[in-house]
């Protein structure tokens, strides 16, 4: 396994490397957004309409519906890193108009975004835009309650289920954490809000509150989980990435503290090639539809990080990094190795 300080000369290298894919083509962004909100609009009202005929075929189409609500989702995090248009402005009022969709504050996500990007595998600088994650000795050092409020924390039902909804139906309303940097994170917030509210209000008059909730909220429910969900394998695999400053070096953490998704080519496409992470922390103006033509111009970067669903299925048991063997463990492992 290489150290840290021989793998970052390394990762600074591919970052130059990479960095000949980050021009965007607006015609295929302008497409690629087409393919997936004109979709999404179809299926969210299949979606209703399956309702008067059969609850199982409006689920289905729910699902689906909820794949098109990801790749926005996706586009907008693009918008987010400048990637996705050549024009900052043009970048920013595409985000802007999505998160309206996607029920993520714009402007308010893009800086947390950021701040997980600088800081992704720091030990030295957690909390924020990412999964808290404590090490072993953290843990251990916890009293009862604040070990059983980290397990709660860890459960995969909180981490998959409520906390993904609780994060975009509910936290999402207020700028929690940016309370205090001025008037960005509170005029983005409530924007965001306003028009959603808008169009919630104008959809209801058509449709009916009770048709409404039944069709939106598990839609939204089932894109934050399947987002959260990806966000957590990119990072919380078991040879991932976590280090104290001053040894923490920013593109040795992108390379080797994001790992490669490699889904099916269906999955790949509802992703936005998302699973491609490692790529994307090392350069991330890249464009998401160009992320494929790297890989295949460096087949070695395949080999960094690579892991199948099924693999993922794995991640689910991780909760502590383990400082001594630089791996994440589970709760289980670190009860024994206490012992």
């Amino acid at each position: 396994m290489l150290t840290p300080n021989s793998a970052a000369p390394k990762a600074r290298n591919w970052a130059k490397t990479l960095s000949q894919y980050r021009e965007p083509n607006t015609r295929r962004s302008v497409v690629e957004i087409a393919i997936t909100l004109v979709p999404f609009a179809l299926m969210w009202t299949a979606t209703l309409v399956a309702l008067e005929y059969s609850y199982l075929l409006s689920v289905l189409c729910g699902i689906i519906a909820s794949g098109f609500l990801l790749r926005l989702f996706l586009i907008q995090h693009d918008c987010g890193h400048g990637a996705f248009f050549k024009s900052r402005n043009v970048n920013d009022w595409v985000g802007r108009g999505l998160g309206v969709f996607t029920l993520t504050p714009y402007d308010l996500w893009r800086r947390s975004h950021a701040a997980h990007h600088a800081s992704s595998g720091n030990l030295s600088r957690r909390g924020i835009g990412d999964i808290n994650t404590f090490t072993v000795a953290e843990y251990q050092s916890l009293s009862f309650w604040g070990r059983l409020k980290y397990r709660a924390y860890r459960h995969p039902l909180v981490l998959f289920v409520l906390g993904p909804a609780h994060l975009f139906l509910l936290q999402h309303r207020l700028p929690v954490g940016f309370m205090r940097d001025g008037a960005m994170p509170w005029v983005s917030t409530m924007a965001t809000n306003a028009v959603t509210a808008a169009i919630i209000f104008i959809v209801v008059q058509f449709v009916g509150i009770q048709a409404f909730l039944l069709v939106h909220l598990p839609i939204i429910a089932l894109t934050a989980s399947i987002g959260v969900w990806l966000f957590y394998v990119q990072h919380q695999f078991e040879d991932t990435f976590w280090e104290h400053e001053p040894e923490w070096k920013m593109h040795d953490a992108a390379l080797h503290g994001s790992s490669f998704y490699d889904l099916p080519p269906v999955l790949q496409w509802f992703t936005a090639n998302i699973g491609v992470h490692h790529v994307h922390h090392i350069c991330s103006r890249i464009p998401y539809y160009k992320l494929p033509r790297a890989l295949k111009d460096y087949p070695e970067l395949k080999t960094i990080g690579r892991m199948t669903f099924l693999e993922s299925l794995r991640c689910v048991r991780f909760a502590l990094w383990d400082e001594k063997r630089r791996i994440m463990i589970s709760f289980r492992e670190s009860r024994l190795q206490a012992s």
